[in-house]
């Protein structure tokens, strides 16, 4: 009995020893539900004040890549005369990247004409599947001008369509007492937009992530250091035939803003190539320093927010997109600007795919346009 219990226990022991040995090291839910990605930064390089074409260059609030052509598109967020900027960004394995504008392009309104001042805050833009831009406008509340997602030509600046925001989105002016004050707020309305294209043809539906830079007026409470500031993150399928699907509307989560800081919003989205995966780009400021972060985002599971009237209250019951910080720019050691733009782009002397981010000088002279790019890998 004695040699038998003897026996099975050493026969344990060598099962178990042999059981780890080949058990993978244990991986925790969290980095399970997320892609495996990594970032590296490479360099900055600022663009110096100039004028192009009768223009000033500057307010560079959004960027895309035209992988096709090999150029950028960066969108001015000029109030008084909407445009965009077609720019080359070439990288060597010897130099810093270089930056050379090759045209500038005025938006269009639906007569044809350049946008009237004041009529437009444009703010995000993306290159979709057919060659066209969607343009983000913030809107202005202050004059009952809405915000809203258009598509524009490419090579004219003109106009084509517009995708259908959710009334609640939209400025109102209540009426009567029981009306409840709805809509972005002044200067916090669209400016992240991406487009996830996962067809192989121009004419396959395409997916378009937007949202506003901050929580909507029904949505919005006191920020403290503790407290995540709300903001709805609206997620469209786009098809060659029929209107744009809304398919759902989930809480993002900002980053709470440490003590001090005056200005805090979600500036950027950026679809990866697997689909329920964006980056996102948030800027914080304290009127000294600006701040930026770069996080990963998980769509599955969030709960669909179109439903509920305000986000105020109580989100015990609201499961929200899941976020994964993966770099902190701060941690850089280089000075930031406004960050508010951000698009893959071209791979790299090394053959490595390539980020780029881009601030928004806001035309002030002690502010730069700064490009900082970075080597993006994915591991499959």
């Amino acid at each position: 009995m004695y040699q038998k219990s003897l026996f099975s226990l050493i026969l344990a022991v060598i099962v178990a020893i042999a059981l780890s040995a080949c058990t993978p090291s244990q991986i925790s839910a969290q980095e399970r539900l997320f892609l495996d990605v990594s970032l590296e930064f490479v360099g900055e390089v600022q663009l110096p004040k100039m004028e192009y074409k009768g223009t000033r260059v500057g307010g560079l609030s959004g960027i895309t890549y035209d992988r096709d052509r090999n150029i950028f598109y960066a969108l001015s967020d000029d109030r008084h005369n909407a445009r965009f900027y077609t720019l080359n960004l070439t990288f060597s394995a010897e130099k810093s990247p270089r930056i050379e504008i090759k045209n500038v392009t005025f938006l269009k309104d639906k007569t044809g004409n350049p946008y009237a001042q004041g009529a437009i805050d444009p703010e995000g833009i993306a290159l979709t599947s057919k060659g066209t831009l969607l343009i983000s406008s913030e809107g202005i509340p202050s004059r009952k001008i809405d915000p809203f997602v258009a598509e524009f030509d490419r090579q004219t600046g003109q106009y084509l369509t517009e995708i259908p925001l959710p009334a609640r989105f939209l400025p109102n002016q209540p009426i009567r007492k029981e009306d409840i004050p709805h809509g972005v707020q002044e200067n916090l309305g669209f400016e992240a937009l991406a487009i996830g294209i996962s067809g192989l043809i121009p004419e396959d539906p395409y997916r378009i992530f937007t949202a506003p830079e901050f929580a909507l007026v029904q949505d919005n409470i006191d920020p403290t250091p503790e407290v995540s500031p709300r903001i709805r993150l609206l997620h469209y399928v786009i098809n060659p035939i029929g209107s744009p699907l809304l398919i759902s509307e989930n809480l993002y989560l900002l980053d709470p803003a440490s003590e001090g800081v005056i200005a805090n919003g979600l500036t950027e989205l950026l679809a990866l190539d697997r689909e329920g995966f964006l980056l996102s780009l948030e800027r914080t400021f304290d009127g000294i320093e600006t701040g930026a972060k770069l996080f990963q985002i998980a769509t599955g599971g969030a709960t669909d927010t179109s439903r509920i009237a305000t986000l105020k209250g109580d989100l015990s019951t609201v499961t929200p997109l899941r976020k994964q910080l993966l770099l902190d720019l701060q941690d850089l050691g280089i000075v930031l600007d406004n960050l508010e733009g951000m698009t893959f782009a071209g791979r790299l002397p090394d053959g490595s795919p390539s980020l780029i981010l881009v601030s928004d000088d806001n035309f002030n002279e002690r502010q730069v346009t700064q490009f900082l790019v970075f080597r993006f890998q994915e591991k499959p």
